[in-house]
């Protein structure tokens, strides 16, 4: 019984030990974070006149002189990220002067030895901050690094640094190549990782768009939005019948987005095709940029089987003034369960949406004649139906005091 006590009194003596010590070392951690957080507010303070000199040094000719006296560690280290906050802002000239600022300091070499480094902690620091100095030699080193890097926000930072440093073209692939195997949801990021490059856009899209990986494509597509490059059409309206079905559908959306008028056989192909995507990105393109004629292929498209080729094919209809809202009463008057069911539900959505935006007199006359439709096909529309509702309820049981 008494060595059992004895060993449980030891346990408990370690465990006690192994707390205090614990604490003693989170205390010991938030004294030295606390001791950095006052030093680096110390230091930005001081070199307060220094930053008032770049900026004002930027819009001269000569170059810029490196900060005055011996720096402490944690000095130049406040000084370097404010440049790489400063060369993130500027382009052009400015951001040149600013990296060969980078230079001159012994910034880019220092940090190109931390990223040779066995500490993985230093290597992500130095990754990042190579990045954001443009440094091209580091390119080699980041791609090395990405390879062993595991699926996560890590590996986005590193390519988003290597899409920054690199000036080659066949790098910037290279880096795409890996960044893809990083996750499989992953192409708005490494588009958004791509337009981060000092390159042409143009000639990198080009050539992505027409490489034979879907992937490429699918990261091309997605970098497209929000970039005019008229060079790329001719492969935007290859890719609109391309056999992956998900590389199709981005097309179709980038090409209805692009295109300012489509063409009838170009919608009749694509509003039959197998991927319900694509028929849902066609039917709501219909409600703005193809009014003519297309309110019986959106009647059509009200009986389609995946409900969001229904549901952007009422919200098109609405569009299309009386006649498209007419075409909704029909459908909820005469159409199948599925029809009546999205149409009833868009008309509903629209009176409401109308009767609260009724303020200008074009509104108010559009509102007013699709009232009279509404009359037509459902009766009158009773108003303050709650109101009454609620006298009909305190009249009930009559009068009780004789």
């Amino acid at each position: 019984m008494f060595p059992s006590l004895a060993l449980a009194y030891l346990f408990l003596y370690i465990c006690i030990a192994l707390v205090v010590v614990g604490v003693i070392v989170l205390f010991a951690m938030k004294m030295s974070h606390n001791g950095k957080r006052r030093k680096t507010a110390f230091y930005e303070l001081k070199q307060r006149d220094y930053f008032t000199y770049l900026q004002t040094a930027l819009t001269e000719n000569s170059p810029l002189r490196l900060p005055p006296g011996k720096l402490a560690p944690l000095e130049r280290r406040v000084i370097q990220d404010r440049l790489i906050e400063w060369i993130d802002q500027f382009k052009g000239e400015y951001r040149d002067k600013l990296i060969a600022l980078c230079r001159e300091a012994g910034f880019v070499e220092h940090d190109l030895k931390e990223l040779g480094r066995l500490r993985y902690g230093r290597q992500i620091e130095a990754a990042y901050r190579l990045g954001g100095m443009r440094c091209p030699e580091a390119v080699p080193g980041l791609m090395e690094l990405l390879k062993d890097e595991k699926p996560g926000p890590m590996a986005i930072m590193i390519g988003r640094s290597i899409s920054r440093c690199t000036t080659r073209q066949g790098e910037l692939k290279d880096m795409l190549a890996l960044l893809l195997t990083k996750g499989k949801s992953i192409h708005h990021l490494a588009a958004d990782i791509l337009l981060e490059t000092s390159l042409d856009t143009s000639r990198i899209l080009i050539e992505l768009l027409e490489d034979r990986n879907p992937d490429f494509v699918k990261v091309g597509l997605v970098a497209m939005w929000g970039q005019a490059v008229p060079e790329v059409m001719p492969a935007l309206d290859r890719l609109v019948g391309a056999e992956h079905q998900d590389v199709r559908a981005e097309a179709v959306k980038l090409y209805l987005s692009a295109s300012p008028a489509l063409r009838d056989e170009t919608i009749l192909k694509l509003i039959q095709d197998p991927d319900p995507e694509v028929r849902a990105e066609v039917v709501q393109a219909l409600g703005y940029k193809h009014p003519s004629g297309s309110i019986p292929l959106l009647r059509k498209a009200l009986r389609d089987e995946d409900w969001r080729v229904r549901y952007n094919s009422a919200e098109s209809l609405s569009k299309l003034g009386e006649p498209g809202f007419e075409a909704l009463c029909q459908a909820a008057v005469q159409g199948t369960v599925a029809e009546r069911e999205i149409a009833m539900q868009q008309i509903e959505s629209t009176m409401q949406h109308t009767r609260t935006d009724d303020r200008a007199v074009e509104q108010m006359i559009a509102h007013n004649k699709k009232r009279l439709l509404y009359d037509r096909y459902f009766g009158p529309v009773r108003e303050n139906r709650t109101s009454k509702k609620r006298t009909g309820v305190a009249t009930v049981g009559g009068d009780y005091t004789a």
